[in-house]
């Protein structure tokens, strides 16, 4: 696909094309920005709690047909509260939405092979910018290689400009609409007012992913980090962690106590 950014991921600052592209096309693709290692610790510790959790996996979330979740990752390996404070991402989530953000949430979505159905077009927990702005941002962490027929994500460029919402319920094939495809080892970041979705998986083999997303500081979270985390997890926790998961704002406590669970097209 066009519009790829060339990245490591300790890059200081992201180049005025960067955020032109984030602001007016609403998505960057930063190939080759995990390490090896690093993509490899990540898949070990997916299928391992995968195995682990069994029926009840992604329970802290929604289950999806089709597909293997987990949710509540940072509280499941070192590697996924690291990955959630790297200066690249970060840099990327202020780009969209400001720097009043913290983590919403962090799950994986493994596509099931031979599974044929794609997920309704949505933009994240229903969100439609405000007078503010933007408010919701996600990073898409690619564990296998995104193809053509193994369930990457499409999404139309520049529809988060847009201020609605798709039809409820559509998987049609929609004018202007491009696949995100990449190597294992890349992120995408999207501004998820963007219309999007995955797409069904052809292969006989799952497609993986984590999905590290971001919200702004005044509204709630998807799934409230402090009630999820362990006290040894949080113990662990710099002071850089604490902040993006809220841990510390009173007025988080107050907004995401009450709401959460939220998606652009499950269902609680």
């Amino acid at each position: 696909m066009s519009c790829v950014r060339t990245c490591a991921a300790d890059d200081d600052m992201l180049t005025t094309a960067d955020r032109q592209q984030l602001d007016e096309l609403g998505y960057l693709v930063l190939p080759n920005f995990v390490p090896a290692p690093m993509v490899e610790e990540m898949r070990e510790r997916v299928e391992a709690l995968w195995a682990e959790e069994g029926d009840d996996a992604g329970s802290e979330f929604l289950l999806e047909a089709g597909t293997r979740r987990l949710a509540n990752l940072v509280d499941k390996g070192d590697v996924f509260a690291r990955m959630i404070v790297m200066p690249g991402i970060l840099e990327c989530i202020e780009a969209v939405i400001g720097p009043d953000y913290k983590l919403s949430s962090l799950n994986a979505r493994s596509t099931n092979p031979l599974n044929p159905e794609a997920q309704p077009w949505h933009v994240d927990t229903g969100a439609v910018a405000d007078e503010r702005g933007y408010w919701v941002c996600n990073t898409i962490w690619m564990l296998d290689d995104f193809t053509r027929d193994n369930g990457a994500t499409r999404m139309i460029p520049r529809s988060h400009t847009w201020r609605r919402l798709p039809p409820l319920g559509n998987r049609d094939t929609l004018p202007d609409e491009q696949l995100v495809t990449g190597t294992a080892g890349t992120v995408v970041v999207m501004n998820t007012h963007m219309w999007h979705a995955g797409t069904g998986n052809r292969t006989d083999r799952c497609r993986r992913a984590l999905h590290g997303f971001y919200t702004r500081a005044d509204k709630p979270q998807q799934q409230y980090q402090k009630a999820l985390l362990r006290a040894q997890t949080v113990a662990s926790l710099s002071a850089v962690q604490r902040k993006v998961l809220a841990l510390d704002d009173a007025e988080n406590d107050r907004l995401s106590s009450q709401t959460t669970r939220m998606s652009g097209f499950l269902k609680a």
